[in-house]
């Protein structure tokens, strides 16, 4: 089971999106700055999750939402 997830800035207009198979300690790591390309935007807040079966799966969705219509889609939200 594979998690895609988005998460907000709280601090500035970011949006980041990611996949991972342990949602909670992944947030964890956002949130601390353990992640270099999140690091400068944290804190986060999780705006969308869900769940898929297999890893392909997953890297499909996370593709929908970096690309235009996906990130229309978090941005509404």
């Amino acid at each position: 089971m594979f998690t895609v997830y988005a998460l907000r800035s709280l601090t500035r207009n970011y949006i980041y999106v990611g996949m991972t198979s342990d949602l909670p300690k992944r947030l964890d790591r956002h949130n601390h700055g353990y992640e270099r390309t999140t690091k400068p935007y944290r804190p986060f807040e999780l705006i969308y999750s869900e769940v898929v079966e297999t890893r392909v799966e997953a890297r499909i969705r996370e593709k929908y939402f970096k690309s235009g219509i996906g990130r229309d889609f978090l941005r509404s939200l």
